[in-house]
């Protein structure tokens, strides 16, 4: 309760922040005008960026502020910031802090020349055009070639009501990066490929089957846990069986689709032979990594396979022919393909540029060129020749030195190169340009192809922050991780339904039937904004 409380607090404080923000907008659009309306410096060319045109000697000072604490502040020193600093002639200082950080800058007027924050549903994101820029009009105004670099599903996908752009995203996925293959799929279930001969390679599609595979494992390998662990009960599975994301163009409960409770029980099944461990309920990720590292789950439905990839490593190394590999797994009872999910079209992390910015076109110029082909491989990759050749696959890979660095002294390579680190406008379809997939998951990311579905329909439809709705979605979703152990681990039948009946109920005393109606409604204007009917 205190938890949520202080939540709270810290919500209606930044509302209040924001709305004096609104209220000041007079004398700060003001200023903004009179810069605006200022010449950049330099004669625009839509098919040149702007920063190679931007001849001005004297060195810009930007701010930008980072909502994180862990952000690395270091500019100007590695070799990613020491050419950005040299090819833009920008120094920047970089803030870091947290959302009562943030709060405090709004309540003090003191905004920074540019912000990037981690939630494009949050209320400073829905009301950044009471302090931030339109992008459209500054691209116009200082540097028109960042609407060759910039995707205008992207942008369209973060306009606003008043029709503009603020806030530019990375790692924002369209269906073109989805189509072209530059997504990797990072779920999939997994057994290790000695288990899976010991036992026959036998099918694990239908509930049956893989009851019976669990007994195997059981059987034959008393000291492994034939299943685990509990990460992957929830959204995973769902894909994983291809629930459906929506019925009748509306919001549709997953939760209590009954092919996807049919598999549940199984594993409920599974648990009561001694299948599933109660440790997997209730082990850290340092735990879990460890029994990963040392192979003690026999089989594993995972998600975020690059992550754990260094684990699955570790236990290939060691344990030659005794590997992970991905199967088919459970499948969907009616008949449903696997619709599993990766990183969506709201992207990650949002990039603004604040009205208080003292050089809107260095601002601008920044944005272009890191979003630009020479920034986004400077910062994924470095420099060809320097640190990164072109193999005869076409594959990008580091030079052999900055290999054994990053592989022997990490935090060396961070320090001095800083390469994969600054990912403010980051994007997949430059990681896939390079082989840096682990020996490990290369089997499991090929399982994946083809099995790939945006969950685009579904992204930002929560109820806005501060609304009583939100408030009962918070609720209903822890309420919802407690049902759905409880369901895995319940003894018997009736403990099972009766568990199961009382969230249903919980349901009913939470206000679900306006929440799936706001959903419902989120979900038609992502229809508009995606140009589907």
């Amino acid at each position: 309760m205190s938890k949520l409380l202080s939540i709270l607090t810290k919500s209606i404080m930044l509302l209040l922040a924001l709305t004096l923000v609104l209220t000041g907008c007079t004398s700060t659009t003001s200023n903004s005008s009179k810069d605006t309306k200022s010449s950049a410096g330099y004669k625009l060319d839509e098919n040149t960026p702007a920063w190679k045109l931007d001849n001005r000697k004297k060195t810009t000072t930007l701010t930008w502020y980072v909502n994180a604490d862990w952000w690395n502040t270091d500019y100007g020193h590695d070799f990613v910031t020491k050419q950005i600093k040299k090819d833009l002639n920008v120094d920047i200082k970089f803030i870091t802090g947290d959302d009562t950080k943030l709060n405090a800058l709004f309540s003090s007027g003191d905004i920074p020349d540019i912000i990037s924050i981690f939630d494009a549903n949050s209320q400073v994101a829905k009301k950044a055009n009471t302090w931030a820029m339109p992008l459209n009009e500054l691209a116009k105004k200082y540097d028109p070639y960042f609407t060759k670099v910039a995707s205008k599903d992207s942008m369209d996908w973060h306009k606003l009501d008043d029709g503009k752009t603020y806030g530019y995203a990375n790692y924002s996925n369209t269906q073109a990066d989805y189509d072209k293959g530059f997504i990797p799929a990072t779920t999939a279930f997994v057994i290790r490929k000695d288990v899976y001969e010991a036992i026959g390679k036998p099918s694990m599609k239908t509930p049956e089957e893989f009851v019976s595979a669990m007994e195997q494992i059981k059987t034959q390998f008393p000291k492994l846990i034939p299943f685990g662990p509990s990460e992957a009960f929830g959204n995973n599975l769902q894909d994983y069986l291809g629930v459906a994301l929506e019925k009748d163009g509306k919001f549709y409960d997953r939760n209590l689709d009954e092919d996807y409770l049919t598999w549940i029980k199984t594993f409920n099944t599974v648990y009561k032979n001694g299948g599933i461990s109660d440790d997997s309920f209730a082990d850290d990720d340092t735990a879990y990594s460890e029994k990963v590292k040392a192979g003690k789950y026999a089989s594993m439905l995972i998600s975020g396979i690059p992550q754990k990839g260094g684990d699955l490593q570790t236990y290939m190394s060691s344990n030659p022919g005794k590997e992970y590999i991905a199967v088919d797994g459970p499948q969907s009872t009616v008949g449903n393909e696997p619709t599993l999910n990766q990183s969506g079209i709201t992207g990650w992390m949002m990039n603004y540029i604040s009205k208080n910015c003292k050089d809107p076109a260095k601002a601008m110029q920044i944005f272009t060129y890191l979003l630009s082909e020479k920034g986004e491989l400077l910062t994924t990759y470095g420099i060809k020749g320097k640190t990164y050749t072109v193999n005869a696959d076409g594959k990008y890979e580091f030079t052999p030195e900055l290999k054994e660095m990053r592989l022997k002294n990490p935090d060396q390579f961070k320090k001095e190169y800083r390469m994969g680190e600054f990912f403010f406008f980051g994007h997949d379809k430059y990681n896939a340009l390079s082989d840096s997939t682990l020996e490990a998951t290369k089997q499991l990311e090929a399982w994946g192809k083809g099995k790939l579905k945006p969950h685009f329909i579904l992204e930002g439809t929560d109820p806005d922050q501060g609304t009583p709705e939100a408030r009962a979605l918070s609720a209903i979703q822890t309420n919802w991780d407690s049902t759905l152990v409880k369901m895995i681990r319940a003894k018997n039948d009736n403990q099972y339904d009766k568990t199961l009946s009382a969230y249903k109920k919980f349901l009913g005393q939470n206000n679900w039937d306006k929440i799936s109606e706001i959903r419902s409604e989120k979900m038609d204007v992502n229809r508009k904004k995606l140009g589907l009917k």
